[in-house]
């Protein structure tokens, strides 16, 4: 059975690209231009992935994302951005986004970010709410993350987290085994147009690994020489 995709758009050039190359692929597609009609269709459809602009007439890209959130609706989104709009990249996976594509993109970008997005999350990931105070967690393993409160709890015990380390494990564990590159990271969590090194990036992973194997093995952050990181889950050290 192929693959459901809702595509936000409003940009009629764009709707017809998005849908050409998604249909391509073997995906079904179903376009809105509106806000309001695309929670609408999310909330009375069921798709493996939805597409979401953030300039939207109507609800804006942030509002669709957030009443479906707070719904319960756990179909996972990729937001459209403007180029260097790191505020809105920041704010769409803080809101829940599951990935981000800046516009323009090219065609082989979107296809490969669909199919990771789908492939990692066709299974639930453990996102939830707190029964006790109602807040949003992320669960990976034994790992904890409450992202509006800038808290971690590994094992039980909670682990202390510079900011940017927070964010730095926030963006990693949205994409599970998926490889997240320097450059990714450094655009995401320090912003487009931050002057320093991609070794402010690896000082950062270093000391959030530290600080995770302190309290346990099975969850790590794993290194990919030339490339960047990912975080997994080692079965094998579980016991």
């Amino acid at each position: 059975m192929s693959k459901k995709i809702l595509v936000v758009e409003d940009e009629p050039t764009l709707a017809r690209l998005l849908t050409y190359n998604l249909s391509q692929e073997g995906y079904e597609t179903k376009v809105v231009d509106h806000g309001g009609e695309g929670l609408q269709a999310a909330q009375q459809g069921t798709y493996d992935l939805i597409i979401l602009d953030i300039m939207l007439p109507g609800l804006n890209g942030f509002e669709v994302l957030q009443k479906l959130r707070q719904k319960g609706n756990k179909t996972p989104v990729i937001i459209l951005t403007a180029r260097n709009a790191e505020e809105e990249v920041v704010q769409g996976l803080k809101s829940g986004a599951d990935d981000y594509i800046t516009k323009p993109f090219g065609v082989a970008e979107l296809l490969a970010r669909v199919s990771a997005v789908i492939r990692r999350t066709k299974s639930d990931e453990g996102v939830f709410m707190d029964d006790n105070n109602n807040d949003k967690v992320i669960q990976f393993g034994d790992l904890r993350i409450y992202p509006e409160k800038y808290e971690v709890n590994l094992n039980g015990e909670s682990i202390p987290l510079r900011p940017k380390e927070f964010e730095v494990l926030l963006y990693l564990v949205q994409r599970p085994g998926v490889v997240i590159t320097r450059d990714d990271l450094m655009n995401i969590v320090w912003g487009f147009d931050y002057i320093g090194g991609q070794r402010t990036v690896d000082v950062h992973v270093s000391s959030l690994r530290k600080k995770l194997e302190m309290n346990q093995e099975s969850v790590q952050i794993d290194s990919i020489r030339g490339l960047g990181y990912k975080l997994v889950i080692h079965s094998s050290k579980k016991q």
